[in-house]
């Protein structure tokens, strides 16, 4: 399984902001923001930092996506 922060992409849309603003509301680093954007891990202290700055729950900013089966 892996993690995908596709829905957080979809909410700083929906609210007009870049990772720029993320990174300025949210107080996370540059580093993090790379991270997200590769899909890599990050810690659930980021995540709520996140949450925290775009009003939201951390069910809307991330999902599960199942692995690929290979045929």
């Amino acid at each position: 399984m892996a993690i995908s922060y596709n829905k957080l992409w979809k909410l700083l849309i929906d609210k007009k902001m870049n990772k720029r603003d993320l990174k300025r509301v949210s107080g996370i680093s540059t580093a993090s923001i790379a991270k997200l954007g590769k899909g890599e891990n990050i810690t659930t202290d980021v995540l709520l930092k996140i949450c925290k700055a775009l009003e939201c729950d951390i069910a809307d900013i991330m999902e599960i996506e199942p692995e690929k089966k290979e045929d």
